[in-house]
């Protein structure tokens, strides 16, 4: 469990690192912001099909929905500019930790799935809206799509105090 975390911590630690290293265009962008709601999405439907707590299930849920519709908006756009996202460091780092965590996760059941889930979910938006203010949005020089950066951070900051009450509501609880 707390492997997990840490494992969760250093990937996105490094995937930071190597946007920080080298500004990334906004291909890398576009792909960076597919990748990281892919990641939550996967999480969010192996937590809603798999927990029996109705906050985590409801929470899941709100994090499918939610990403799939950035998704969306971040697909529409890139068509619309005739932007191919391109891969890249970061959004392949983001890939593989998400699949490790999916995987880690697959391992547990109830109470011990709950927390990992929920305690993945708070480090991982932490990183998110760490990476939209210090990376992603300076770094956006078509205005569109940092206006759609500026315009879906509100949620992420949601979804981070969403996860961290449920969080909460965990302590004290083995």
């Amino acid at each position: 469990m707390r492997n997990t975390n840490i494992i969760v911590a250093a990937s996105l630690f490094l995937a930071a690192t190597v946007v920080a290293a080298q500004a990334p265009n906004d291909a890398q962008i576009a792909s960076i912001v597919v990748t990281a709601n892919q990641v939550d999405i996967d999480a969010g439907k192996l937590a809603d099909s798999t927990s029996a707590n109705k906050d985590v299930k409801g929470f899941a849920n709100r994090m499918v929905t939610d990403h799939t519709g950035v998704n969306k908006q971040a697909v529409e756009l890139v068509t619309k500019l005739k932007v191919t996202p391109q891969d890249n460091p970061t959004s392949q780092s983001l890939k593989s930790g998400g699949e490790e965590n999916v995987a880690n996760l697959k391992k547990l059941k109830g109470a011990a799935f709950d927390k990992a889930y929920i305690d993945h979910e708070v480090v991982y938006h932490e990183q998110v809206l760490d990476a939209i203010d210090k990376t992603l949005i300076p770094n956006a020089k078509n205005e569109e799509l940092k206006a759609l950066l500026v315009k879906v951070r509100p949620a992420f900051v949601a979804h981070l105090e969403h996860a961290k009450k449920i969080q909460s509501s965990f302590a004290g609880k083995s």
